[in-house]
């Protein structure tokens, strides 16, 4: 039975600006590391090939040491790697894989899938139907052909393409390169591989996006995977396996900060993280002085803790309790402005409210 490792979306070179410099160099050298791992599971796994659908590199300038760099992460699997360039590194005269090709780092167990065609692969039994992009964005569907391609009935009938199917994904990502939704069974295959939507997804028995196998962007699409396909024969239904393989875990949280309890539950899930988390959260609610200084405990334990942590807290507004004001000890002028904006305060006045949270965080800074 043959068992293929179905990945793509690498976009090795990535870089990630939001991000501090040591952070961001992390999280970009986890897609290499990334690589390894999969090579290290297709090797343990038996697998006979290893299918990557698009998007290899994440652009056509990455530098000549990035590009040495992929093939190197490779090694550990010694089987045939099937690439196809996607939209970020498409085959183009001048593209990253022209380089590759000028620099001699294809290895030799890589079959470059750059042009449209049906290959033959005798040694794993299967023919592959390959829809590279040669160019950025098309409008038509690339993978139209494969249903008038005639194979050896004898042999599996595997397809490999990135884009968009449509009429599945969201509208904003479906507008360009286009693939039809019953492909697979239109053009009779086995298996269509599927690269450019970022998370794992079964689009139908034998259609399927594998997602980037590590994390780039806060969306809850389940990424972080590759998929392991087992074909018994022609004409046999795939058994498909999801596995991850991730170094990071993207996380966006959103809390609001309503009663006691809600802190209780941010310091908990706070406390679950570590170092392989990348963390995006976002605060809103009323806190007195006492819990926002709690909030910043919490927050400098986990920034230490995970790979990166970032925390909005413009939705944040400090409530002082008038035991909180008399604890900031004002006297004077500013003693008395104080004691005139609780009282606006506390008649409902809204702009003598906000002066007074105002006033009354300044004065805590000072005394922090």
């Amino acid at each position: 039975m043959p068992r293929f490792i179905h990945t793509a979306d690498w976009q090795i070179g990535r870089t990630y600006p939001r991000f501090g410099a040591e952070d961001a160099a992390l999280i970009a050298e986890a897609r290499q590391e990334t690589v390894e791992r999969i090579a290290r599971l297709a090797a343990e796994r038996a697998a006979d090939a290893v299918l990557v659908a698009g998007d290899v590199f994440d652009a056509q300038t990455v530098s000549d040491r990035t590009v040495r760099r992929l093939f190197n992460a490779i090694a550990a699997y010694p089987g045939p790697w099937l690439m196809m360039p996607g939209n970020h590194d498409a085959a183009l005269a001048a593209g990253v894989w022209t380089r590759a090709r000028q620099l001699d780092c294809l290895p030799g167990n890589v079959h470059l899938l750059d042009r449209p065609g049906a290959t033959v692969f005798e040694g794993l039994g299967c023919v592959v139907l390959a829809a590279p992009l040669t160019q950025r964005q098309t409008y038509s569907d690339l993978t139209a052909w494969f249903d008038d391609e005639p194979t050896d009935p004898a042999l599996i009938r595997i397809g490999i393409a990135h884009g968009s199917v449509g009429g599945i994904l969201p509208e904003a990502v479906d507008a360009t390169n286009p693939i039809a939704a019953d492909r697979a069974v239109s053009a009779r295959l086995d298996y269509l591989a599927l690269g450019d939507w970022h998370g794992t997804r079964r689009i139908d028995a034998r259609t399927w996006y594998s997602g980037t196998p590590e994390p780039d962007r806060f969306r809850a699409n389940d990424p972080g995977n590759v998929l392991q396909v087992d074909i018994g024969r022609p004409g046999a239904e795939p058994v498909v396996e999801v596995v991850p393989v991730a170094a990071y875990r993207w996380r966006e949280w959103e809390r609001r900060l309503t009663v006691a309890s809600d802190l209780d539950e941010l310091e908990s899930s706070l406390a679950a993280v570590d170092a392989r988390d990348v963390v995006a959260l976002r605060l809103a609610g009323d806190v007195d002085i006492e819990q926002q200084g709690r909030i910043r405990r919490l927050l400098a334990v986990a920034q230490a803790r995970a790979r990166t942590l970032e925390a909005d807290l413009a939705g944040i507004r400090l409530k002082p309790t008038d035991a909180d004001i008399a604890a900031l000890a004002a006297d004077g002028y500013v003693g008395e402005v104080l004691a005139e904006l609780r009282d606006l305060a506390q008649t409902g006045d809204e702009a003598g409210g906000e002066a007074l949270n105002l006033l009354a965080g300044i004065l805590l800074e000072r005394h922090s």
